[in-house]
């Protein structure tokens, strides 16, 4: 068995961090989303992995490299522009080589891995197996409707009307049936080929298509409240992990990881958090489901259930920044005047200044 990774796409609800960046290397726990995709697939026993890639593919394979740090051997699939999930299968036809494979959505992350599920297919004999998981808010997934003996009937991409509350997870197993399905759909009305009409050409032309519904969390880290809450969700499995080094007028709390090179002076740093390498911690408070990239520098300020990515400093803004995405090498500080509340999602090489 083979894997594929969609690591393309524009990360529009993310903007302006994708302006300059690709989503799926945005950093949860101070580790790009990306990775842990890599290191699902490999710990259920697949190591040759195709990434489609777009317009940011050259970070990308900066980022990932061959593959080797992980065991894995790394293919890279340009994709012309985003035309659709069952669009990237296509193209990847060659590289299956008529192997079975799981697709995998490079900004997805499933707490208890993939490796249940690929076992379940390889010993069974569908043609393809999704995974789907209970959501509020149907409307914005593709939605899967089952019949009553729990096959599945039919699926539709992003419905006004949901029918059901199962929404596809960014997780999907074929054999090379597929690839006669992506070959004989029409692309839909915004122009993109749909998995959901690949699945459902399937389910029409008499192919077994299991589902899965997942009872672990997992998220769709497309939006900023959605990557603050994986990143909490990796935080509460964190390993506490002093590295760096912090004088005796600070305190630590709770789980919380300093990477080496770091200096914590006269602060107080709550966990679950962690702190990258090569950082600066003066005067300041870090609070819970906090993740501070390498070589940030925050000094005079308060920070809680945040993400700052590498290079970025907070500087004396005496207030607390809370649910915050902020963007490498951006800086905030503070500028003479009476400070509110403070939420913000920063770009890369952003510069702000608070009155």
């Amino acid at each position: 068995m083979k894997a594929l990774i969609l690591a393309g796409g524009k990360g529009t609800r993310l903007r302006p961090i994708t302006f300059t960046r690709a989503k799926q290397l945005v950093p949860v726990a101070n580790k790009p989303i990306l990775f842990y995709g890599i290191e699902s697939i490999r710990d259920a026993g697949i190591t040759d992995i195709g990434i489609i890639v777009g317009d940011t593919a050259d970070e990308v394979m900066d980022a990932c490299g061959d593959g080797s740090r992980w065991g894995v051997s790394l293919t890279y699939i340009p994709q012309e522009a985003p035309l659709g999930l069952a669009h990237a299968v296509k193209i990847a036809e060659d590289f299956m080589a008529g192997d079975s494979f799981v697709m995998y959505l490079g900004d997805n992350l499933i707490k208890d891995g993939i490796v249940r599920f690929v076992d379940e297919f390889e010993s069974g004999t569908a043609n393809a197996q999704i995974l789907l998981a209970r959501v509020p808010n149907a409307s914005q997934f593709g939605v899967a409707e089952l019949g009553t003996d729990g096959s599945v009937k039919c699926l539709v991409e992003k419905p006004e009307e949901p029918r059901s509350d199962l929404a596809l997870v960014g997780v999907y197993l074929f054999d090379d049936s597929v690839f006669e399905a992506v070959g004989a759909i029409e692309p839909s009305a915004r122009g993109e080929l749909e998995i959901t009409d690949a699945i459902q050409w399937l389910v029409d032309n008499g192919k077994r298509v299991d589902p899965h519904i997942i009872e672990g969390w997992w998220k769709d880290t497309g939006k900023l409240d959605d990557m603050l809450e994986a990143n909490r969700i990796i935080l509460d499995t964190l390993s506490p992990e002093i590295s760096g080094d912090v004088d005796a007028e600070s305190e630590i709390h709770g789980r919380v990881s300093i990477g080496q090179g770091t200096s914590v002076r006269k602060s107080v740093i709550r966990g679950p958090s962690v702190i990258g390498e090569r950082c600066e911690i003066v005067d300041t408070y870090i609070g819970p489901y906090t993740s501070v990239g390498d070589c940030c520098e925050v000094t005079g300020s308060e920070l809680e259930h945040a993400i700052l990515m590498r290079e970025a400093r907070v500087l004396n803004v005496g207030r607390r920044i809370a649910d915050s995405l902020i963007g490498c090498n951006v800086t905030v500080r503070r500028t003479d005047g009476v400070l509110s509340a403070i939420r913000v999602m920063l770009g890369d090489n952003s510069e702000v200044e608070l009155a």
